[in-house]
């Protein structure tokens, strides 16, 4: 026997297996036995996947900025910089980057002093032995919307927002899956209830979870005139975390460039040298005397 929240976890996979099982069929009634036992194994493989987890995968999402010979769009970076102080900034840290790191790559020198010195730090101990509160410098790091674990707890239902320095590289198939948690809040499906404080999105594993949705269209203005929906916030924000687990990418991919240049001239002088040096010994004709003729 099936409960009912049971049967609205596997509607999808139903839905699924119904649609692969149709298009299976016709595809034999066409003569094409070889395209029907490919859809046969991806329905295979789409139910193991349902079956096994209560979750839904993340679509593998075509990012630029991962090419080879890809950089950055620092205009998105920009944008999500600013997502992540007006939305994200009030529950979520992001410990590992200081507003100096982020010259040159989403603002100029002055646009960061102007920022970092709207937060205040508390700094000292000054001559009398007390600790003082200060505006921010381009040294500090990014800061925190709590002081302590518990205070973040207390202020959460219990629950500590994760820093996001490395969140990408911190959960399988980072970027996608953080696009389509940002995006993929939904009602819940019938027979799945919900405890009270939590949401509903199928990309987070068991479904429930306690951030509410964090976009809104039009929630902040962009700069630049861009138009400010959930899917666009969601693309900034997303690649600005990428930048904050890996700021070096674009340096190490222009280092990596010069490597292989490097490694492909030495590779044909190194060929060049032993064909030079090898040829006069490849190339002689040794005879052997008797010793009889010698004489």
């Amino acid at each position: 026997r099936i409960s009912n929240s049971e049967a609205s976890n596997r509607q999808p996979l139903i839905l699924c297996s119904v649609a692969s099982t149709m298009a299976t069929r016709a595809l034999l009634k066409k003569g094409n036995a070889a395209a029907a036992a490919a859809a046969a194994a991806v329905s295979t493989a789409t139910a193991v996947t349902f079956m096994s987890e209560d979750v839904v995968h993340p679509l593998e999402l075509p990012w630029e900025h991962l090419g080879l010979f890809s950089s950055y769009d620092h205009a998105a970076l920009r944008r999500g910089f600013q997502v992540y102080r007006q939305v994200c900034a009030t529950c979520h840290s992001v410990e590992g980057i200081h507003w100096r790191e982020l010259v040159g790559v989403t603002h100029t020198v002055k646009e960061l002093s102007e920022l970092a010195a709207e937060a205040d730090y508390v700094d000292g101990p000054n001559d009398e032995g007390e600790m003082f509160e200060r505006p921010g410098k381009l040294t500090d790091p990014l800061p925190k919307p709590y002081e302590n674990i518990e205070q973040g707890r207390a202020a959460n239902g219990g629950a500590m927002p994760p820093d996001l320095t490395l969140m990408v590289k911190a959960r399988h198939s980072g970027q996608d899956y953080l696009f389509s948690l940002l995006t993929g809040y939904c009602d819940p499906p019938a027979g799945k209830p919900l405890l009270p404080g939590l949401y509903y999105n199928p990309y987070f594993p068991g479904g429930a979870i306690s951030m509410p949705p964090p976009l809104s269209d039009g929630g902040v203005e962009y700069d630049d005139g861009t138009e400010a929906t959930i899917s666009q916030q969601a693309k900034d924000v997303v690649q600005f975390l990428n930048w904050t687990s890996e700021p070096e990418a674009n340096e190490r991919k222009k280092n990596a460039m010069v490597y292989m240049f490097v490694l492909g001239f030495t590779a044909m002088a190194s060929g060049y040298y032993k064909r030079f040096k090898w040829s006069p010994l490849k190339t002689r004709n040794i005879s052997y005397i008797k010793p009889e003729q010698l004489k």
